[in-house]
């Protein structure tokens, strides 16, 4: 291991990790799902002043992206969709959502299924609201998932996006076994892939974290694949290239105290928690 890698493992003991769903059920607090259902209100809290959950889902047929576990759509379904559909690429997450939808008794209107988000298999004009909480910070192709967006939504329909920005303080989502924020500002990704393999090697779910977190390079090396590194900056430059007008928009800072922060060009990147954006389909004529 290298020495930056064991610098990194050493100043991690100064930090204690951020609540994390993954290790509230390996100590058989809650599974993930669960804490996503009960975490659901959080989940589109950013949009409230826009739109309230009624107007969100009421009668609506939705697609929410990047569904995870399912437990946010189900707390989505709760509000009375028309119906409900959670995408996900991890195959085993259609399956646990929808036992989950069962146990909540929701199945008769949220369902999961596994499906890429550049390639929906959907028809157009299908949905009238289309949800990506925390999924545009993991999508691998977001210029052409949007375009699919797009394609699947009706006119009229609403697009709700928010992501926390790629230097966000734990924007490099190892908060699990790294409490150190703003720790890929520091440390090279080898030292972060080094490190947490370490942290999780002996955890009882520590072989499926690697594997969900990391993939390979071309070369064979190691990579953070679960994220694309979506900064503002990059955010705003695909959003040029969109041809339908952004109705609402906000960046969220950290904290008050860090709102003028949050504001300057060369300290935005780091002290904005959310990007929050939503986008209406144009009406056909």
């Amino acid at each position: 291991m290298s020495l930056s890698s064991q610098l990194l493992l050493r100043v991690n003991k100064m930090f204690p990790l951020p609540v994390h769903p993954f290790n509230l059920a390996n100590d058989g607090q809650m599974s993930y799902t669960e804490w996503q259902f009960q975490k659901g209100e959080q989940t589109i809290q950013f949009f409230l002043d826009y739109h309230t959950q009624e107007q969100m889902f009421r009668d609506k047929t939705v697609l929410d992206i990047g569904c995870g576990g399912g437990g946010k759509t189900c707390y989505y379904g709760t509000f009375g969709p028309k119906e409900m559909i959670g995408i996900d690429i991890v195959p085993h997450y259609a399956e646990e959502g929808n036992a989950f939808a069962r146990e909540k008794g929701l199945a008769d209107r949220v369902r999961f299924m596994t499906a890429d988000s550049a390639e929906l298999p959907f028809a157009e004009n299908t949905f009238d609201t289309i949800i990506m909480n925390d999924a545009m910070e993991h999508v691998d192709r977001p210029e052409l998932t949007l375009e699919e967006c797009f394609r699947v939504l009706k006119p009229g329909g609403h697009l709700y996006i928010n992501f926390p920005p790629y230097y966000h303080p734990y924007g490099a989502h190892l908060s699990d076994a790294i409490g150190i924020p703003w720790v890929h500002a520091f440390f090279s990704e080898q030292a972060l892939i080094d490190a947490y393999k370490e942290l999780v090697r002996d955890l009882p779910d520590g072989k499926d974290r690697i594997s969900f977190r990391f993939g390979k390079k071309p070369d064979g090396s190691d990579t953070i694949a679960y994220i694309n590194q979506m900064t503002i900056k990059r955010f705003r430059r695909i959003q040029e290239g969109v041809a339908h007008p952004a109705v609402y928009q906000r960046e969220v800072p950290l904290r008050e105290v860090t709102a003028g922060l949050a504001k300057l060009p060369i300290f935005r990147e780091f002290f904005v928690k959310m990007v929050v954006c939503v986008y209406q389909k144009h009406e056909t004529n």
